[in-house]
């Protein structure tokens, strides 16, 4: 549960490695890093979130490389965040005296993180201070595969053995030896480690707290526009400052996690690399966003997917940050995995699949950017090449719903007809009907609507199951149960309301209930997809029941949804793409933007409805 003053505990490890819940997250708007409760890095890409990684320790803690300050035998430990920041605190207690270690990857002075620009100053600052006893400080900077050192300036130039293209410059407050060393302190004594990439000052000043103070202070200041008012405030607030730390402040992508080949489960082969951006994001993420105060990042997001598929000659599922195709999906057999599960996997051989919905995720992110004061603002017309590409989707989904594809879920099994592709093709002929209404553009809107119409009838009626009172995850009915149905609503195919839909939300919540809100996507025996093993429950499709239960005007219920879904949050207030539904352990990538989406979202839908009932 999240605790913005939590106890003391003592540190864990599992096969050698922290739980994922055990991990804070810091980061600058190219990329992130992840810190330990032992004050390790375990997790550092350079320069960018999809770059080869510089610290890996949390795929091989022996062999991946880390970066850790930290006192000699530590006993117990604790640690927050500096309140509406991304500046994280981790202290430390060993048996002779307490320290206190502040993390940020640095951002310049008086930055405006609503620009859609880059903002980070390529540093990461790890500043120790005594706070009381006298402790024996060990600092140990190991890139993957090692680093060569030499004295420079007033620091240390490193040459990382796999990265002979990165540049690292080690400077600090005391003089260095070495990347490794130990310091002697006493309290109030402090060590400043600065580590800078792809540049070198020789008489840049030395002061670790005013990078630090200016890094607070740039986040507090965006901080500024979050409009909030309901429940789990405190989580809300965290959520929306761990969603701008996936966002590529560049461009305005949204990876969908900052990490890869996190497993789920444990010892299983579902290890996927999630630093990419998905199309089918941008919605929920522009919804998000939008209703909490930050219509600059939702713009910014809309803007980064027309290009992307402006540019592409077809259209893909999901996109490096440049809006480029990801890479192909690769093993790494140097690594052993977390907690030994193999393989590790870069790329995502996902990246082109067929899968339907994507026609209706980008005419709804259209519809949405046509929509947006910036937009409306400047009176223009809607670019000719775009338009023409929008219609050439819209005329595509008239069609494809009918072919099998991979699913949301992007299984790899072979394709079926899922009601989910079905329906978020309808969403494409109903928004770009209603992009050509509003906006007078040609095109057969007439034939679109007509279609739309029929293919939520269809949905209605073939993937019924009367036996089972459910839609059905196929449009062939059987009334195999996948929790993306309770998306249908929320796409505006069907209505929460409706009685099918209200009854296909009880049978979601009963037969792929995982306890206390959780939810499983979709039972394997049922639903094979390809893939041995079994998983955990996906933290956002548990959000997506509080929504339907909300828009069907149970909010006693869904607050109790949502309240559970949130206490499953970590003391930092992340959460993971997956839950054990019996020990609470986080599994897969992580922190996983969706479920952060998830906390945005259902909170903004309860506060509305619960304000309605009031009005």
């Amino acid at each position: 549960m999240y605790d913005p003053d939590p106890p003391f505990r003592p540190v864990r490890r599992r096969e050698g490695y922290l739980p994922l819940e055990d991990l804070g997250l810091i980061g600058d708007g190219a990329t992130a890093a992840l810190v330990g409760l032992d004050g390790s890095i375990p997790w550092m890409c350079l320069p960018r979130f999809d770059s080869d990684p510089l610290f890996c320790g949390l795929l091989d803690h022996g062999r991946g490389g880390h970066f850790t300050v930290s006192p000699e035998e530590v006993t117990e430990a604790r640690q927050f965040y500096e309140p509406d920041t991304a500046v994280l605190t981790t202290e430390l207690r060993s048996a002779t005296g307490v320290v206190r270690l502040t993390d940020a990857l640095a951002v310049r002075r008086g930055a405006d993180l609503t620009d859609d620009s880059p903002a980070g100053r390529n540093e990461l600052v790890r500043s120790a201070v005594v706070l009381s006893g006298r402790v024996r400080l060990r600092v140990d900077l190991e890139p993957r595969g090692g680093a060569s050192a030499e004295a420079l300036f007033s620091g240390l130039a490193l040459r990382p053995s796999r990265r002979p293209d990165l540049r690292l410059h080690l400077r600090c407050n005391r003089p260095l030896t070495g990347p490794r060393g130990t310091y002697d302190l006493e309290a109030g004594e402090r060590l400043d480690l600065v580590l800078s990439w792809g540049r070198f000052h020789r008489h840049h000043r030395f002061q670790a707290d005013a990078i630090l103070a200016d890094t607070a202070e740039a986040w507090r200041r965006w901080m500024g526009h979050f409009d909030y008012a309901g429940p789990e405030e405190a989580l809300v607030r965290r959520s929306a400052v761990t969603l701008k730390l996936c966002d590529d402040w560049s461009n305005g992508a949204l990876v969908a996690a900052p990490t890869s080949a996190l497993p789920a489960p444990i010892g299983g082969v579902r290890n996927w690399d999630y630093r990419y951006a998905w199309i089918r994001d941008a919605a929920y993420a522009v919804f998000a966003l939008r209703r909490i105060g930050y219509t600059g990042e939702a713009d910014a997001f809309l803007g980064w997917v027309l290009d992307a598929v402006e540019h592409s000659r077809v259209p893909r599922i999901m996109y490096n940050l440049d809006g480029g195709p990801v890479p192909e999906e690769t093993k790494d057999a140097e690594l052993e995995g977390y907690r030994r599960s193999a393989p590790v996997r870069w790329g995502n051989g996902a990246a082109d699949q067929r899968q339907h919905d994507l026609y209706g995720e980008i005419l709804d992110c259209a519809d949405q950017w046509l929509r947006t004061d910036q937009w409306l603002r400047t009176d223009q017309p809607v670019p000719t090449a775009l338009w023409a590409g929008l219609v050439r989707l819209a005329d595509t989904a008239q069609e494809a719903w009918r072919q099998p594809d991979q699913g949301i879920w992007e299984v790899r099994s072979p394709g079926r007809v899922f009601t989910y592709s079905a329906g978020m093709c309808q969403v494409a002929l109903d928004r770009a009907a209603s992009i050509a209404e509003r906006l007078g553009l040609p095109g057969p809107v007439t034939g679109w609507r007509a279609s739309a119409d029929e293919l939520r009838r269809l949905i209605l009626e073939q993937s019924w199951d009367d036996g089972a009172q459910t839609l059905s995850a196929h449009l062939d009915g059987g009334g195999t149960l996948d929790a993306s149905l309770l998306a249908l609503p929320l796409r505006r195919v069907v209505p929460a309301g409706h009685p099918r839909m209200v009854a296909t939300t009880k049978a979601v919540a009963e037969r792929l209930s995982a306890g206390d809100g959780l939810l499983y996507r979709y039972l394997h025996d049922d639903s094979p997809d390809g893939l041995p093993g079994e998983e955990g429950a996906f933290v956002l499709c548990g959000f997506w029941l509080a929504d339907n239960l909300t828009a069907q005007g149970r909010l006693d219920e869904a607050e109790a949804v949502y309240a559970s879904l949130c206490g499953r949050a970590s003391t930092l207030g992340l959460l993971p793409e997956q839950i054990h539904p019996t020990t609470g352990e986080f599994m897969g990538n992580f922190p996983q933007a969706f479920s952060h989406i998830g906390v945005i979202a259902s909170g903004v839908n309860l506060a509305r409805a619960r304000e309605g009932t009031r009005t």
